[in-house]
């Protein structure tokens, strides 16, 4: 007996075309062959747990403090790299244009009318990383009869910027240092917050240092007799070490000394600022100016201000 043909598997997928008849022109059945249209599978979602990522995800990147911290990163690197090669204790700040010594917490500036009409708002505004301008000392008078014309502007409009504030007076040691400061005294009112008065020395005005010095000594009595606190006095380094060193002792001391990473005295001179650059340029002044470090921290500063 012959075997039996064997059937053809029959294939479980659905077929890609399907045959059917159609009516031709004679009105008889025709076999036509139509392709199936493909089964589309359905699509899986993404799941929940994808879900919740993805919006945790956007949150992140669309967060300002995301970008806050990337760009502090960026700015941080881009420090590092322009830093190079530099003293880390005396670096560049470009946005005022000199280097600055580290170590300091507290800046300032002292103006006068070299300066010109000074927008206090913007000098307050600026900073760059840790450096602000905190204080500035303001030119009021200069010898027996000299007011500085933007004494009064800059008196009045720099603290309600918020900028702590002294005044000071340009010595001229061939005149009476007793009638120099009634005259400071006259065009300055002080107030409780503000620095103490300065006395600026720097020339002998053709004078013999004694001369001088006793001519400063009778200044600095009086302002402190009428304001009950000592005055700072400022001088260069070289007239501080060539006529003052050994006196005045007691009166905080405000040394000009430029461009060093370090203020170069002895380490039994009790210094309170140090004038370090005569050449920064300053948001709202049109004209260079010098930079001030104060010597100690937030309440060592406090202590110095007139209560």
């Amino acid at each position: 007996m012959p075997p039996a043909p064997r059937k053809t598997p029959v294939s479980r997928k659905s077929p890609s075309t399907r045959q059917t008849y159609v009516m031709d022109e004679s009105g008889r059945p025709q076999k036509k062959t139509i392709a199936r249209k493909p089964v589309r599978k359905k699509k899986k979602g993404l799941s929940t747990e994808w879900k919740f990522m993805i919006v945790i995800l956007l949150l992140v990147l669309f967060s300002p403090f995301y970008y806050a911290y990337v760009i502090k990163g960026f700015s941080s690197t881009w420090r590092w790299i322009r830093d190079i090669g530099e003293d880390p204790n005396y670096r560049t700040y470009s946005s005022f244009d000199i280097r600055i010594p580290k170590g300091y917490n507290i800046h300032g500036i002292d103006v006068s009318y070299y300066q010109g009409k000074i927008d206090w708002k913007k000098v307050k505004d600026m900073k760059e990383d840790d450096v602000k301008v905190d204080f500035a000392f303001i030119k009021a008078t200069e010898g027996l009869f000299m007011v500085d014309p933007y004494f009064q502007r800059n008196w009045r409009e720099a603290p309600k910027a918020g900028v702590i504030c002294g005044a000071y007076h340009f010595f001229r040691a061939h005149k009476p240092g007793l009638w120099q400061a009634k005259f400071f005294l006259q065009t300055v009112n002080f107030e409780a917050g503000d620095l103490p008065p300065v006395v600026d020395v720097e020339e002998l005005n053709g004078v013999s240092a004694s001369e001088m010095r006793k001519q400063l000594n009778d200044f600095v009595k009086h302002i402190e007799r009428k304001t009950k606190v000592k005055p700072i006095i400022y001088t260069g380094l070289s007239f501080y070490k060539d006529y003052l060193k050994g006196n005045f002792e007691e009166y905080p001391l405000w040394i000009a000394h430029y461009h060093q990473p370090k203020l170069k005295v002895g380490a039994d001179t009790k210094w309170h600022f140090w004038q370090h650059s005569d050449k920064a340029k300053i948001s709202g002044i049109n004209h260079v100016v010098d930079f001030n470090a104060f010597n100690g921290d937030s309440l060592a500063f406090d202590r110095l201000l007139i209560k």
